[in-house]
């Protein structure tokens, strides 16, 4: 498994190299802090930062063990050394399946009013490091697999890339865990490539941390031990220590490299396992480490074998699997067990106009379609193509393995989560594979080929334009094949376009706009943070459910007047975020917005005419569609 080595002192200069690299992590870190700065927290932030505080200052971990402790306890450092009111101790729900982290998020924000805002941007910039060593190690896999030319587009496509903006910009683990998940693998494929036992050290360690910062890693402890065995097996046999042959047919630094990979022991493998369960164990405090797997009550109908008993159960008690030690901490697996739970149950999704209890097996590979740049998109297709067509742009199967089979086992499990499909972020973590695979089209920097060359000028040009053009809105971005942004809500909603983040830029049009009055308010954040935080005072929407509640809807609807409404767009699709939702504002389609808060919240201005006039629409199909469900009824009887 060598590396191609003729690449790798091309032009640029290393000096305009380390130039380009740093500004591009100058570029990144300056977007993510004005990102962060700007946008509002999102419906999950409040938890993830009461829960890191919690970390730090009580030692536990049972807020929020759906997902790894690393991010919320890095977010949480500033926190520590301001004057934020915290009460980490007053939040206790020994339910197995309890998810209290909310309830104390909400308390963290009202207790800290307009300061918790200041607090969550801190918090932000305490992620970016993460996020930053994330883009180092695609310039620096990208440069050592097809050159310096490919380590700088590697690095600009995870620069500008809008999602991972707006996520690493967030308390929320989907950007770190992409950046921890790259690091992991870089320091797994320069362990096979010489193997040490430093290397291994290393390479456990970052295993570690990926599995910190985001519990889908978990697939690493099965797929590194997998990749070994395959290179081992395929590995040629070594040729003869034979001078001449070592001079006129193999470098000796391509030999070296060769023979050890060969070579790569099955010992060290294992001391890069045990690493990172040491690790992640040791960040746990070891609480409820090497557990008797029989001893877990679970909710997951997976692990209980039961139809999601309330007081749990244990598909293993009585088997010989039961007696096994789980060397994991107590509550990094009853997370996973939540997890599990929630997919099996199924929630509320939405595709492309279409509403419905559970998801769609390609929902994360369309969403990363429509949520990529234009040129992103275009470059991903060209270097898929070179590795088919043109053997001169791979760097052999090997490396390919070690590249793309961890990003493709990835999706795989959460595409096959099948119960909802909701949240493009869950997939961020293959992007930065993506990058140094489509990284192999600079090799027509370095050989001078002006055609492709002049294609990547254009097509970054592009990528870099179309995300900036929506920046700080990043987690609104769609590309210009559907429309962008403002079209974006005809293909995904939830997190991809409306999380509660555009609160601060619907507080500077109401300030700004001090005669929109009276200001009604249908703002889908807020669960977490209210509206009144910020010093926006708004009425009530009226709701009007056509369908799953006619009378009441009649009935809300008689409060409809003239005024100024300002309402989220996931209200305005009517989506259901919980079950128990109904599409109580989607009436709203049927108006003309006059401007936008972000492209989250669009806001409307009703006259009293017209105020009427919809009202009198509205209760006219209510009566229609009472009179076809009385006719149907009817009909039944007969």
């Amino acid at each position: 498994m060598s590396i191609p080595t003729s690449y790798v002192s091309q032009t640029p200069t290393n000096r305009m190299a380390t130039m380009a690299a740093a500004s591009l992590m100058i570029i990144h870190g300056a977007l993510l802090g004005w990102a962060s700065y700007v946008n509002s927290p999102n419906l999950d932030e409040p938890a993830h930062l009461a829960a890191g505080v919690r970390h730090w200052k009580l030692g536990r971990f049972d807020l929020y063990r759906v997902n790894p402790p690393l991010i919320r306890i890095v977010a949480a450092v500033p926190i520590l050394f301001t004057d934020a009111t915290t009460d980490p101790s007053n939040i206790e729900d020994n339910s197995l399946y309890a998810r209290p982290e909310f309830q104390a998020g909400k308390q963290f924000v009202n207790r800290n009013s307009m300061a918790c805002f200041w607090y969550f941007t801190l918090a932000r910039w305490a992620c970016i490091p993460m996020c930053l060593t994330g883009l180092w190690v695609v310039y620096m896999w990208a440069k050592e697999l097809h050159g310096t030319p490919a380590g700088l587009l590697a690095m600009f496509l995870y620069c500008f890339r809008p999602n991972l903006i707006a996520w690493g910009a967030s308390i929320t683990p989907d950007a770190a865990g992409a950046a921890f998940g790259v690091v992991a693998a870089y320091s797994f494929w320069k362990w096979l490539n010489n193997p040490s036992l430093r290397k291994a050290l290393q390479a456990g360690l970052a295993l570690g941390f990926a599995e910190l910062a985001k519990s889908t890693w978990i697939v690493l402890f099965a797929l590194w031990p997998i990749i070994w065995l395959v290179l081992r097996l395929t590995s040629p046999k070594q040729p003869e220590n034979n001078p001449a042959t070592t001079q006129t047919t193999i470098p000796a630094s391509v030999k070296v490299k060769q023979m050890n990979t060969a070579n790569a022991p099955f010992q060290q493998l294992v001391v890069i396992l045990l690493t990172a369960l040491y690790l992640l164990n040791l960040v746990y405090g070891f609480e409820g480490s090497l557990t008797r797997l029989r001893e877990y009550k679970f909710v997951s109908k997976t692990l209980s074998g039961q139809d999601y008993p309330l007081t749990g159960a244990n598909r293993f008690d009585g088997s010989w699997i039961g007696l096994l030690p789980v060397p994991l901490p107590e509550h990094y697996v009853r997370g996973l067990d939540i997890q599990k739970f929630e997919f099996e149950r199924g929630k509320m999704s939405y595709l492309w106009g279409e509403h419905r209890k559970g998801g769609w097996w390609y929902y994360y590979i369309f969403a990363l379609a429509v949520k990529s740049p234009i040129g992103t998109l275009a470059m991903v297709v060209a270097a898929t193509a070179s590795v088919v067509f043109r053997r001169a742009y791979s760097s052999g199967w090997r490396n390919e393995l070690i590249l793309l089979f961890p990003s493709i086992v990835f999706l795989f499990p959460v595409s096959s989560q099948t119960g909802f499909s909701r949240y493009l972020r869950y997939a961020l973590p293959v992007l930065p594979f993506i990058y140094i695979h489509v990284s192999r089209l600079a090799r027509a920097i370095s050989t001078r080929q002006r055609c492709v060359s002049g294609s990547i000028f254009i097509f970054c040009t592009m990528t870099a334009v179309e995300s900036l053009t929506t920046f700080p809105h990043t987690m609104s971005f769609f590309n210009g094949i559907v429309g962008g942004p403002l079209n974006g809500h005809a293909y995904l909603l939830d997190a991809n376009i409306d999380w509660g983040q555009d609160l601060h830029f619907l507080k500077n049009w109401y300030d700004e706009n001090p005669t929109a009055r009276p200001f009604h308010l249908a703002y889908f954040g807020d669960m977490n943070v209210s509206p009144k935080a910020v010093g926006i005072i708004g009425k009530q929407v009226p709701g009007f459910l056509p369908v799953e509640d006619r009378m009441s809807g009649a009935a809300n609807l008689l409060g409809l007047q003239s005024g100024w409404y300002a309402v989220s767009i996931n209200h305005v699709k009517g989506y259901r975020h919980y079950q128990s939702e109904m599409p109580r504002f989607a009436y709203f389609q049927r108006l003309q917005p006059i401007a936008r808060a972000g492209y989250s919240i669009y806001i409307y201005h009703l006259t009293l005419d017209q105020a009427n006039t919809l009202r009198a629409e509205l209760k006219s199909s209510q009566a229609g569609l009472a009179q076809e469900k009385w006719a149907r009824g009817k009909a039944n009887y007969a």
